[in-house]
């Protein structure tokens, strides 16, 4: 009876704070989104790094994450993509914290203080790697189940925990939507046109680009944040404070083997065989999912009508306009945290 008490005034005060965070949102509607005029105090730009900086051991990692919120709050975990990291959370994290949520942004293999607890442990980017990190992580943490949200290589290593351990997500904010996929599957030839935007990963199957990522790794993903997000007038802090991720020991292994197998130019892991053949027949994700998309996103992205079906549960796909490009929840702090506690009420 006690518990069930305790879970009522939780839901009560959640309910409260999820009034005040939307009251702060304001005019953000479904298919608005910010754009980059100045930021307002509570939006984008207001913040320039976590109070909560930690490290713990999960699988072959020694993960480091931040934290914020209420340490008992619903768990809402946060994945960022390449080449990218944690700071594109640092404004939205303190939104859905002030709405209750115990909110968590760790650094994927490869980034930040994330290392390897040993040094035998092969470099792996494969999809199925990074899925199985996240529940590793969420093991450690002793975390059953998380919303869950990402972009880039974020959003398909959550796309793949919602398909694979769906028990392990309660919901689901995907930018740029189903990105699960296999190395049959991009052996298909795109057009022309296509195949131009993904530039960088025929560079990374050579000697020379492997090198070169490895001289220039800076200059690499910044070229790679103008080219995705045209219209994001980031300035030089902005992108410093996240390049420093890139400093990683492991970093340039870890992206290079990512996109290497993809193409089937690297092999995997044997230990990720079966789940790699799932994920191979597309798996359908039936938690309640958003899709978010920006309409200015200069990197290679699915268009919505070709994954609309791979979402069984309740589903709703947004368009962010202004200007938007592949970093949303940096660029667009707003939309992606109302979908953050849309789908959480889903």
């Amino acid at each position: 009876m006690s518990e069930q008490i305790d879970q009522s005034r939780r839901g009560l005060l959640g309910t409260m704070a999820f009034g005040a965070v939307l009251a702060q949102l304001g005019a953000i509607g479904a298919a608005s989104a910010q754009t980059n005029a100045t930021p307002a105090a509570s939006g984008r730009g207001a913040h320039t790094s976590f109070t909560s900086l930690k490290q713990i051991k999960a699988g072959v990692l020694d993960v480091g994450y931040a934290e914020a919120g209420p340490a008992d709050g619903a768990p809402m975990l946060l994945l960022h993509g390449w080449p990218y990291d944690i700071h594109s959370y640092v404004d939205v994290a303190p939104i859905l914290a002030a709405a209750g949520y115990r909110v968590i942004v760790p650094y994927l293999r490869g980034y930040g203080s994330t290392r390897f607890l040993s040094s035998d442990t092969p470099r792996n980017g494969q999809q199925a790697a990074l899925g199985s990190d996240v529940i590793a992580f969420m093991d450690a943490l002793k975390i059953e189940k998380a919303v869950i949200g990402g972009y880039d290589w974020g959003a398909r290593t959550a796309d793949i925990v919602a398909a694979l351990w769906p028990e392990r997500c309660k919901a689901l904010v995907s930018v740029s939507g189903y990105l699960i996929g296999s190395q049959a599957l991009n052996k298909a030839p795109l057009p022309p046109k296509a195949e131009l935007q993904w530039w960088y990963q025929f560079y990374f199957a050579t000697d020379r680009g492997e090198a070169g990522y490895a001289k220039y790794t800076h200059d690499f993903a910044r070229l790679i944040w103008e080219l995705a997000s045209p219209q994001w007038k980031f300035d030089d802090a902005t992108f410093a404070r996240s390049a420093q991720a890139f400093d990683n020991p492991d970093h340039v292994a870890v992206s290079i083997h990512n996109y290497r197998w993809r193409l089937g130019l690297a092999q995997g892991e044997a230990k990720y065989d079966a789940l790699e053949k799932k994920l191979a027949t597309l798996p359908t994700i039936a938690v309640p999912t958003i899709t978010m998309e920006g309409d200015a996103n200069g990197a290679p992205h699915p268009e919505p009508a070709s994954y609309a079906k791979r979402f069984s549960g309740r589903y709703e796909h947004r368009l962010i306009t202004g200007g938007i490009g592949h970093n949303l929840p940096q660029e667009a702090t707003e939309a992606f945290a109302k979908a953050m506690l849309d789908v959480a009420r889903f």
